[in-house]
């Protein structure tokens, strides 16, 4: 089993990995479709299921949608074309992508909320359909959007989930067990196998690069966060607050008015700020989706900035052993609030910052394991229930918490000799039972929980 580290960190838009960046790609596939196709399309139509059509308009799903079929793609995503493209189609009620000419398209009737039963595949499921001259159906393709800005066709998703077929890697571990077993005869860390894995699949400076511009996209979004106020987007009034525990925080440095605890408000305030830059569509990394973007970035920050002798140089090796961990979460689990709840969500992110913080404060391979299971054992049973579908309440605080939980689970890993009773894997099928048994109303569908226990939400 193989997954690169630059598909679990993703450059993409807020809010939603799963219900804004994922319906974007399927849209964007759908596109090329259409342009291997012999057939001449005129229209074009859109039905989002599950959880894309109870939390859509809160989470854009709708504007990704319509931006997606337009051409837009997360990665090249430009926030002044996209508005300006957006009074245009609904002027119109058409479409122009590249190649395709003008297709027929109103967002007010050719795309449709179904809320019925989810479809069959997952809980994030659309079904995108182009049209001839009399409005006749001729081509039409499901897609599924798995999490983390992961989009499946219907036919790949029954292929099974490995549908990796590149080069074999030197380390193909598909379970923390045989991860820390091919660590121990290899005599490596995790971050040197999954490195390994990734130049076997690219090269060394395509992997430096890329991980450079990783953390460089997820620092910037930090100091946006840390410096802007206002009111998100959305109708909640949710007032942003990381710029302003930031200041305070630095007001009060040299003051002698800084308790132990102050430490854990740096750490919310760095994940509070990516996660605010996300609820206002702004540019984040999956890690390992938008909604759970702010713990990684934040125990990263805290290292650098609050732990003595931390070296930025540690960073590449802190996201390849947080990628390695975040893979086998979503090997054999996974990291989709609406497939598992927030526990896949933050839970997978504060295990993965675990991971990548006992990594570089010096971890061997089972104390790395160890941080990993902490973190997440202690999310399990977490539900995913965001007020009025947004990506706000309670996630941005949510993030704050993860990576306190995060620092807290390496810590523990890091006093211990990395012997303990729960193997990772264990809690990772755990997760898993727990989300197949979780009810429907608590998987990002804001029937349940918080999302109807607020008043006036």
């Amino acid at each position: 089993m193989f997954l690169s580290i630059f598909d679990m960190f993703k450059v993409g838009i807020g809010p939603s990995s799963s219900h804004t960046m994922g319906p974007m790609v399927a849209a964007g596939r759908f596109l090329d479709q259409l342009r291997a196709s012999p057939f001449e399309f005129a229209g074009l139509r859109a039905s989002l299921h599950g959880s894309l059509a109870f939390t859509g308009i809160g989470h854009a799903t709708d504007r990704a949608t319509v931006l997606g079929l337009a051409g837009f793609l997360p990665e090249t995503y430009d926030g002044a074309k996209a508005d300006a493209a957006m009074a245009t189609i609904i002027a119109s009620k058409s479409v122009s992508p590249d190649g395709l000419g003008t297709l027929s398209f109103d967002p007010k009737t050719d795309l449709n909320f179904d809320f019925g039963p989810n479809l069959p595949g997952h809980a994030n499921g659309m079904i995108l359909m182009a049209t001839d001259a009399q409005g006749d159906v001729i081509l039409q393709t499901t897609f599924y959007s798995i999490g983390g800005g992961f989009v499946m066709t219907e036919a790949e998703l029954d292929a099974g989930k490995d549908t990796d077929e590149g080069a074999p890697v030197p380390f193909p571990f598909k379970s923390a067990a045989e991860m820390l077993e091919m660590a121990k005869i290899a005599s490596k860390s995790v971050a040197e196998m999954k490195r390994a894995n990734e130049i076997s699949r690219g090269c060394s400076e395509s992997l430096r690069s890329g991980t450079a511009r990783i953390w460089q996209v997820m620092n910037d979004c930090i100091d946006r966060g840390l410096v802007r106020d206002g009111i998100l987007p959305g109708g909640l009034n949710v007032r942003r607050r990381a710029k302003g525990i930031y200041d305070a925080l630095l007001a009060e440095r040299g003051m002698n008015l800084n308790a132990p605890h102050t430490i854990n408000d740096w750490m919310s305030t760095y994940a509070m700020a990516v996660n605010e830059e996300n609820a206002a569509g702004g540019q984040v990394v999956t890690a390992p989706t938008n909604g759970a973007a702010g713990v990684v970035p934040a125990t990263i920050r805290y290292y650098l900035d609050h732990v003595s002798g931390a070296s930025e140089s540690k960073v590449e090796e802190f996201l390849l052993t947080a990628a390695a961990i975040g893979g086998l979460v979503k090997f054999n689990a996974s990291i989709s609030g609406a497939e598992a709840g927030c526990q896949a969500e933050v839970g997978s992110a504060a295990a993965m910052a675990a991971a990548g913080l006992c990594a570089v404060l010096g971890g061997t391979p089972e104390q790395v394991e160890n941080a990993a299971e902490i973190a997440l054992e202690h999310h399990l049973g977490m539900t995913c229930d965001p007020v009025k579908g947004l990506v706000q309440v309670p996630c941005i605080e949510r993030n704050g918490l993860g990576a306190i939980k995060a620092v807290s689970a390496a810590s523990l890993a890091l006093r211990g000799d990395g012997q303990h009773l729960v193997p990772l894997d264990a809690c990772i099928e755990t997760m898993r039972q727990t989300g197949v048994d979780m009810s429907e109303k608590y998987k990002e569908t804001s029937l349940g929980g918080l999302a109807v226990n607020i008043p006036n939400c």
